[in-house]
């Protein structure tokens, strides 16, 4: 049977202690955080205050009793276990410091406990030149916020980061904000967020990387079809006819763009691999001197017209435009038409020189300032390039930072109230590197939180009272750029190419093969990675410049990264606003006023 807090509050006065009443209902939440029994817990804690010459239990007694005795005995046991489990002799340096150091604290605690003797028996095991630099102890108190000495032994801040002028400088804009003034409601106003799927959203992990190529093959076949199959009835085509079959009069053909080689696509190199009804998937070169305009990139689905006279190659004379699919209609479930302010941001998170995460605490900062009604935040969370991740300096698992990430971000901006949406990175080190990616789980996450905070996959269609935005983490714009050519008779925007590619081909991820960063379970990919709807506002992170752009109605945005190297980078703030539209006027964007911040 649980002891009470009232129970242990007597037990200290029958030794001569005093309690606090706040500190009092700490005592069992410390006895089940460290796996403690509650009257063993209490024999020691008395100790302590004796040798302490401690009359009262105060806060800062505790605090000290937590750090100095209860974190250390914690910290032995994990030692303990790694070494029973087999594993002992695999320890790298720091792990063997990490232990050494933990031997000499227990021992000098101990050595404040008893009487001082002549001198220390122990055996000196640094050298004079390279004394060893003791670390700070690590807390592992759920109540505290982010601790970088807690996982690095070098958690220095940036210098370059902390000696930035422009804070605050906003770089690029998009219409305009009423009055000038950014802010939103926070948790006053009412909120509707939902999740779009096409036909479901992914909700939890799956089997991965047990994919067979026939069934890769059957994706990108029904991926043809389907895109096939609107175009010839949007453009009212009577026949899609054989790509092999000779024809000396124009003829109009379906396909996939692909290379004729393992190189990278060039104007010489273009094919057109036919879909499985007409043409039995066979492959026909292209020959694009005829054309005036085009822009092309490996696994497009087009539809092109020419003159295929031998059978072996078609001279294309006519490439037609991809269409969008049509924007989503709001319910009435879908909440007023009141302005509501969204905040994104995309990581990382900290300076690549630092872990301190200094630009994260600003960031949170900013919400508590804006109070934003929704924060979108981006992976990566925990960088797979941080230098300190990829040389394995950090001395608590990637998953322990990251969850303190998390703590950091929910409890910082509770009072804001602002709903927090995160949605990962194929570069977060402790999360499944795989595409479509599962949303992040923390069954930590406090009571109070639940209801504002929302975990999605990448990609994702999320519904803002209507306003549907798509959401993904892969740098698209940097993989289809790397293989995109194109030929334009006038000054052509690179990012309205590639954004217009994606919305027309109604895929978040539209390239194939795709870039050698990306590992993709098409059976999945086909499930969750479809444009259920052309979005609002597409947010595109990207490690290109920022920017913002309407293409075919939707507002693009690239919000770019929070840090850029050793310095600070860039978060996006938007107002939305549902807008009522007349009879015989089109239809008017819900994005009235986008910015690009510097942090």
């Amino acid at each position: 049977m649980p002891v009470t807090a009232q129970q242990l509050v007597e037990e200290l006065q029958i030794f001569g202690l005093e309690c606090e009443e706040a500190v009092a209902e700490k005592l069992p939440q410390l006895s089940v955080l460290y796996g403690q029994n509650e009257e063993e817990m209490m024999r020691e804690l008395i100790a302590f205050c004796t040798s302490t010459q401690k009359n009262c239990v105060t806060a800062e007694t505790l605090n000290s009793f937590e750090h100095e005795f209860l974190s250390k005995r914690l910290s032995r046991a994990r030692h303990q276990a790694s070494k029973d489990s087999g594993h002992a002799g695999a320890r790298d340096i720091v792990s063997i410091q990490e232990l050494i150091e933990v031997e000499e604290e227990e021992e000098t605690l101990l050595n404040s406990y008893s009487t001082p003797s002549k001198g220390s028996q122990k055996r000196d095991i640094t050298t004079p030149k390279t004394p060893l630099t003791k670390r700070k102890v690590s807390t592992r108190s759920p109540h505290q916020l982010l601790s970088p000495s807690s996982f690095s032994p070098s958690a220095t801040p940036s210098q370059k980061y902390n000696l930035r002028t422009n804070q605050g400088e906003v770089v690029t804009s998009f219409g305009s904000a009423q009055g000038g003034s950014w802010s939103g409601r926070g948790g006053a106003g009412i909120i509707s967020l939902k999740v779009l799927g096409s036909p479901e959203s992914l909700t939890g992990s799956y089997k991965s990387m047990f994919q067979k190529l026939p069934d890769i093959r059957e994706v990108l076949i029904c991926k043809i079809e389907e895109l096939g199959s609107e175009l010839k009835e949007h453009y009212k085509i009577e026949a899609f006819t054989p790509v092999l079959v000779p024809a000396q009069e124009p003829v109009t053909l379906l396909g996939q763009i692909g290379c004729d080689s393992n190189g990278k696509l060039n104007s010489k190199s273009v094919i057109l691999e036919g879909d499985r009804e007409h043409s039995s998937s066979a492959q026909v070169p292209v020959d694009l001197s005829e054309l005036k305009e085009y822009s092309l990139f490996p696994g497009q689905v087009v539809v092109m017209e020419g003159i295929n006279t031998t059978g072996r190659k078609l001279v294309a004379t006519k490439l037609y435009e991809g269409v969008p699919l049509p924007f989503y209609q709001p319910t009435e479930e879908d909440g007023d038409f009141e302005q509501n302010m969204v905040l994104v941001a995309c990581g990382p998170y900290t300076t690549s020189d630092s872990i301190t995460y200094d630009p994260l605490l600003d960031l949170i900062s900013v919400i508590n300032r804006d109070r934003p009604d929704v924060c979108i935040l981006f992976g990566p969370f925990l960088d797979t390039k941080h230098d300190q991740v990829e040389n394995c300096l950090l001395t608590s698992p990637f998953e322990d930072v990251f969850k303190q990430c998390l703590r950091t971000i929910t409890e910082g901006t509770r009072s804001s109230g602002s709903h927090l949406v995160f949605v990962p990175s194929l570069r977060d080190v402790h999360h499944e590197p795989v595409y479509p990616q599962p949303p992040f789980s923390y069954s930590d996450l406090p009571p109070e939180d639940r209801k504002r905070v929302l975990f999605l996959s990448d990609p994702c269609s999320l519904s803002i009272n209507g306003v549907v935005f798509g959401l993904t983490s892969t740098d698209l714009l940097f993989h289809i750029g790397a293989e995109e050519i194109s030929s334009s008779s006038r000054t052509s925007d690179r990012f309205s190419r590639i954004l217009k590619h994606i919305l027309t081909q109604r895929s978040y991820y539209p390239l194939y093969p795709p870039h050698e960063d990306m590992a993709i379970d098409y059976e999945n990919f086909y499930a969750y990675a479809q444009l259920p709807a052309t979005p609002d506002v597409f947010i595109i992170p990207s490690e290109l410049r920022y920017f913002v752009k309407d293409v075919l109605g939707c507002v693009c945005v690239n919000p770019g990264r929070l840090t850029k190297g050793q310095v600070g980078g860039t978060y996006v703030r938007l107002y939305l606003r549902r807008q009522t539209t007349e009879d015989g006027e089109g239809r008017r964007s819900p994005c009235v006023a986008v910015q690009v911040v510097r942090i």
